[in-house]
C-alpha cells in the first residue's frame, strides 16, 4: 500500500511514448485525462489524509495507434505556497496547516474566527470538467482551475461565488444535450438560511459586439434552491442524479457540523472531523422537477446511509428508477487516511461496509388515498418497494442489484435513460480496486479484469463511432503495479467481451488518481488538434 499511496510522484510535462502491445481501434483518438493526489510530503511535513495530496494531472494521448504520456502538478496557489515554503501551510480537508511558529499565530486565528466559513485550498484533485471548448480541474470547494488539456499546464483560477452564493459544489457534475453544465453546490449560512442549490453553466457566452475572452460563468442560472433540514448541520454529498425531467438530490445524515468547521483551526482538528454520520436518521430523498424548478411536495425516504457516487436515473412508467452506490457507514473515508494505509501499521483498518449498488425506486403518480402499508411501486422488473406510511410520507426499500462495486461509470449517452451496463471497479475489504468489472443488471451477471500485482484505476467507457448497442466501445483504465520488474500501463478492453485488446506501457512511476475524462479529438480546440498531431510526428 505504501507503495501506492505514500510516496511523491515525479511529474513529467514533456510526452513519453508508450510502448503499445495489441492493437488500439484505428477510430480511437484523443486524450485520456486523469486527476488524483500525486504529492503528500513537502519538505518535513507530511498530509494526514490521501485526498490531501497535491493535485496531479495525467494524461495518454493515443492517435494512429500510437500513446504518449504526460504529467503536471496542478499549479494551485496552494501548491504554490507549499512549495515556496517548503513545507505545508495551506490546510485541506485531513490535515490543517498551521504558520510558523515566528508568525503571528493570533492574527492568523483572528482570520479564522471573522469568518463562519474559513477560505478553502484550490488544490482541484478530484476530477475534469468539460465546459463549451474549456477543461477544469475540480474537487468539492468553491475554487475550480482552468488547465489546459492537451499541454497540462495550469490557467486561471475560478471562484464559483462570484456568480452564485455556494461554499461548496460536487466534482461530478452532469451535461445535458445542450451542453449545459448542471451543478450543486451549499450555501451555508448565507441570509440566515443553508441549503443547496441547483445551477447550470451554459457551453458559450451569448454573442456581443464587445472583444475579449467569453465568460460562461457570468451566465451562470441557478435553477432552484432546497432547503437544509438543519441550519448548522447540512448533508454532506459528493454526486447527484439526473434523468429526463427530473434532478436527484440525496439528503443523506452524513452531515457536516458548520460550528465546529468554523473553529476547527483553534481546536486545532482538522476539517474532516466535523464530518459526522448519524446513523439514526433517515435518509431523505429529493426530485426536483426541471420544468417547475420546484421540489416534489411528496416526502420520500429510506434508512440512514452514506453514498458517494450516482450511477444513474431515469424514468419509467410514471416511476423514478434510480441506482447509487451505498454504505451503511462511513468507513470509506476514514480508511484513507495514510497511517491506515500503511501495511506495516498493525491492526490495520479495514472496510466495515462494504459498497452496494443499490436501485431505489420512487413512484411519481400515486394514489394519494392509498391505505398505509401498501407498496406503490407497480414496476415488475424490481423487486424495490416504496411503502405509504401514516403521516403520509413514502419509505422506500431498494433492490440488492450487486456487492464490492466503486468507481461507477456508464456509457454516458444512455445517462438520464433506462440502461442495462455498470462499468466499475471492485472494492472488497481493501478501498484500492483489485479488478475492474462489467455488471449486466439485466442478467446480474459480471465480467471481470484482473491481473497480479495490478491495481486499476476507474473504468473510463468511449462509445465506437458506429454503436448500434449500448457496450459498443471500449473501456480504458490507467494500471497502477507493484511488482519492480512490471511496468505501469494504459489497459485497452473491448466493453463488449471485456477481452484485452492493447495496453500501452509506460517507464513512470505511475500515480493512483481518482477521476477523469476522455476528450474526443473532434471535441478539443483547434491549436489543440494541431498539438496532438504534432506530437505523433
Amino acid at each position: 500500500m505504501e507503495a501506492i499511496f505514500g510516496q511523491n510522484k515525479e511529474e513529467h510535462p514533456e510526452p513519453i511514448q508508450a510502448e503499445v502491445s495489441g492493437e488500439i481501434p484505428s477510430w480511437m483518438e484523443g486524450i485520456l485525462l486523469r486527476n488524483g493526489p500525486g504529492m503528500h510530503t513537502i519538505g518535513e511535513s507530511k498530509y494526514n489524509h490521501w485526498f490531501d495530496g497535491m493535485a496531479l494531472l495525467h494524461s495518454f494521448t493515443i492517435k494512429n495507434g500510437e500513446v504518449f504520456y504526460r504529467s503536471k502538478y496542478l499549479r494551485s496557489d496552494s501548491y504554490n505556497c507549499n512549495i515556496e515554503a517548503n513545507r505545508i501551510v495551506v490546510s485541506e480537508f485531513g490535515t490543517m496547516a498551521y504558520p510558523d511558529p515566528c508568525k503571528n499565530i493570533f492574527a492568523k486565528a483572528f482570520c479564522y474566527l471573522s469568518h463562519t466559513i474559513p477560505e478553502f485550498t484550490d488544490n482541484c484533485l478530484i476530477n475534469i470538467m468539460k465546459n463549451g471548448e474549456d477543461y477544469y480541474a475540480t474537487s468539492e470547494v468553491n475554487f475550480i482551475r482552468k488547465i489546459d488539456p492537451q499541454t497540462l499546464e495550469t490557467l486561471e483560477k475560478v471562484d464559483y461565488t462570484k456568480y452564485v452564493a455556494i461554499n461548496l459544489a460536487t466534482s461530478h457534475p452532469h451535461y445535458d444535450s445542450s451542453g449545459n453544465i448542471l451543478n450543486m453546490g451549499t450555501s451555508i449560512v448565507d441570509k440566515g438560511k443553508t441549503k443547496y442549490v441547483v445551477f447550470k453553466i451554459p457551453p458559450s457566452a451569448p454573442a456581443s459586439g464587445k472583444k475579449g475572452k467569453k465568460n460562461c460563468l457570468k451566465h451562470l442560472e441557478v435553477m432552484c434552491s432546497i432547503p437544509s433540514r438543519s441550519l448548522l448541520h447540512p448533508s454532506y454529498y459528493h454526486s447527484f442524479g439526473i434523468s429526463e425531467n427530473y434532478i436527484l438530490f440525496i439528503e443523506q445524515p452524513f452531515k457536516l457540523d458548520i460550528l465546529k468547521l468554523a473553529t476547527a483551526y483553534i481546536r486545532g482538528v482538522n476539517w474532516a472531523s466535523c464530518l459526522i454520520f448519524h446513523k439514526d436518521d433517515k435518509t431523505w430523498i429529493h426530485l426536483i422537477d426541471k420544468r417547475t424548478k420546484k421540489d416534489l411536495p411528496a416526502k420520500f425516504y429510506t434508512d440512514a446511509m452514506v453514498l458517494f457516487h450516482h450511477v444513474n436515473a431515469y424514468e419509467e412508467d410514471n416511476h423514478l428508477v434510480f441506482d447509487v452506490i451505498s454504505y451503511t457507514d462511513n468507513s470509506l473515508y476514514q480508511m484513507f487516511y495514510l497511517k491506515n494505509l500503511d501495511s506495516n501499521v498493525e491492526n490495520n483498518v479495514r472496510l466495515t461496509s462494504t459498497p452496494s449498488c443499490k436501485r431505489f425506486v420512487v413512484p411519481l403518480q400515486y394514489d394519494k388515498d392509498a391505505e398505509v402499508g401498501v407498496n406503490l411501486v407497480r414496476l415488475p422488473s424490481t423487486t424495490a418497494t416504496a411503502v405509504k406510511e401514516k403521516d403520509g410520507s413514502i419509505y422506500c426499500q431498494p433492490e440488492m442489484l450487486c456487492e464490492g462495486i466503486e468507481l461507477p461509470r456508464i456509457n454516458y449517452d444512455y445517462n438520464g435513460k433506462k440502461y442495462r451496463y455498470i462499468f466499475a471497479a471492485e472494492v472488497k475489504w481493501s478501498p484500492v480496486p483489485t479488478q475492474i468489472v462489467k455488471f449486466d443488471i439485466l442478467t446480474k451477471t459480471k465480467l471481470h479484469w484482473e491481473e497480479e500485482y495490478c491495481w486499476p484505476a476507474e473504468p473510463v467507457f468511449v462509445p465506437s463511432p458506429d454503436a448500434k448497442e449500448e457496450d459498443d466501445g471500449i473501456i480504458l483504465s490507467n494500471i497502477v503495479t507493484t511488482e519492480p520488474r512490471k511496468l505501469p500501463f494504459l489497459l485497452v478492453l473491448d466493453a463488449k467481451t471485456f477481452k484485452e485488446i492493447a495496453r500501452a506501457t509506460v517507464n513512470v512511476d505511475l500515480h493512483l488518481d481518482l477521476h477523469g475524462i476522455f476528450i474526443p479529438k473532434t471535441d478539443l480546440k483547434t491549436e489543440c488538434k494541431a498539438d496532438l498531431d504534432t506530437e505523433q510526428e
